[in-house]
């Protein structure tokens, strides 16, 4: 961002400096008045300002133009220039927020040195920020089922448009993750990412967490849509969001600007608008606790992420992936999943989801073995797998209570369940891995009432209830 913008009454000053600033390497544009001032900035933001205070012919003087441009573009820096300097001004002109403040006729070396000082200073300052607002943090998408593939597919699709995308999925499953994805393959990549957890933040607080405040005390205080101008804001559980706010922000979605608590100057910003739920918002705006049309706002392109539980195929990878990541960024043991442990991990029930797992693989990781590889008997929950009682199967109560005939069809019924899930719905393969024939499998099915359906784009398998249901096991 090496683009100059000179603003001085006196047409002679201003294409000097541009001239001597070109020799320089720097680019430069020109403006005589207020109006040519505002112009340039509003078509595309310079770099840095040089302003003098005193312009003849202008609606505003130098200082207005200074806090109108600290408002609406905070991170380019001004120096102010003038022909009737005093100390009164200089500090006045450096609390509205000006970088410094040279007196004419000025030295062009003193300027040049101040040129690039402030230019520094502004780069370091807009990598810092874009650091704290990204929240660094992994948007690596990791999967092979039907269903993962199903939401990529419709991920690289929205991230090459501007559109606000809603993802629906059960907490944990990776919705975050999701929205990430698309702002880190999108245009805005280099734009801040910045998350507003509607369920975290106290509702009385939450119109000055998002639009800032502006008070005599404390000055301006930018809000979270303020400071994810030019990028991606996510509403994380935006059912959470209080009614109140949802009218504002309705209006800020259809006019990309709005007012800091205790201001009167209106903001505009840039956004992209990503959001989020694991609630039913169509049965949320029937209780009267979420806005129609907000929904309808938010709502432009509908993205499902899926439950681990119709995921369970990408279970090992996923883990693998959970066990290389602490192993590089927390440095703990670098281990791998052995075949039986991640087997096991496909047919266990993940309430929790993705998230669940992450922390599953650092329990074991931080409490586990020194062994190269993780078996059965550290996965939590399963810590009778050991010793004597390797081999044995423990009986729940409501199966020891069964006749044997009933036992045995209600575990089959459970088992094949869950290695038909465990394989996304594939009955070849899990007639290869329970030793069965096709045909053999087709029939078992059909006498335990197991069928298979789609559900997110994979195959699940679940019991039919309604003998008129038309769901079959499918190849």
């Amino acid at each position: 961002m090496n683009d100059i913008l000179i603003v001085d009454d006196e047409r002679d000053i201003r294409e000097l400096i541009s001239d001597i600033l070109q020799d320089e390497g720097y680019g430069t544009r020109i403006a005589g008045n207020s109006d040519e001032c505002m112009q340039e900035i509003n078509d595309e933001p310079p770099g840095l300002l040089i302003l003098d205070i005193w312009l003849k012919d202008s609606q505003m003087d130098g200082i207005d133009i200074l806090k109108t441009v600290k408002r609406d573009n905070p991170d380019i820096p001004i120096i102010i220039i003038s022909g009737h300097g005093n100390i009164e001004i200089a500090v006045a002109a450096i609390k509205q927020g000006a970088y410094d403040f040279i007196e004419k006729p000025f030295n062009i070396d003193q300027l040049l040195v101040v040129i690039r000082r402030a230019m520094e200073t502004s780069r370091l300052r807009r990598e810092n920020s874009a650091l704290k607002k990204r929240e660094v943090q992994s948007a690596e998408m990791i999967g092979q089922s039907a269903s993962y593939r199903g939401m990529i597919s419709q991920l690289d699709k929205v991230t090459r448009s501007n559109g606000r995308v809603m993802f629906t999925g059960p907490s944990g499953s990776g919705k975050e993750i999701a929205a990430r994805y698309v702002h880190s393959n999108s245009q805005r990549s280099e734009g801040p990412f910045v998350v507003v957890s509607c369920a975290q933040i106290d509702p009385d607080r939450m119109e000055e967490v998002l639009f800032g405040r502006e008070s005599g005390e404390r000055g301006v205080e930018p809000g979270l849509l303020e400071q994810a101008h030019g990028g991606v804001i996510y509403f994380d559980e935006v059912a959470d969001m209080p009614l109140g706010t949802q009218s504002k922000i309705l209006r800020v979605l259809v006019d990309q600007q709005f007012l800091r608590v205790g201001g009167s100057d209106k903001v505009r910003v840039d956004l992209r608008v990503l959001s989020s739920t694991s609630r039913d918002l169509e049965a949320e705006i029937e209780a009267g606790t979420f806005r129609q049309e907000l929904y309808h706002r938010l709502n432009v392109v509908p993205v499902a992420v899926p439950s681990l539980a119709e995921r369970r195929e990408d279970i090992p990878h996923l883990a693998a992936h959970f066990l290389e990541m602490f192993h590089v960024s927390q440095g703990l043991p670098h281990r791998a999943l052995s075949e039986e442990a991640a087997a096991l991990m496909q047919t266990m029930t993940w309430p929790g989801n993705v998230r669940q797992l992450r922390n599953v693989i650092e329990r074991i990781l931080i409490l586990g073995d020194s062994s190269d590889v993780i078996d059965v008997r550290e996965v939590p929950g399963e810590e009778e797998r050991s010793g004597d009682s390797e081999g044995k199967v423990v009986l729940s109560g409501s199966l020891a209570m069964l006749p044997l005939r009933e036992a045995r069809e209600a575990f089959e019924r459970e088992y094949l369940l869950t290695q038909i899930n465990r394989f996304g719905g594939n009955i070849s393969k899990t007639a290869q891995f329970v030793g069965m024939e096709r045909s053999a499998l087709h029939r078992k099915l059909k006498s335990l009432n197991v069928v298979t359906s789609t559900r997110s784009g994979a195959r699940v398998a679940e019991i039919e209830e309604d003998e008129t249901a038309t769901s079959t096991a499918a190849e």
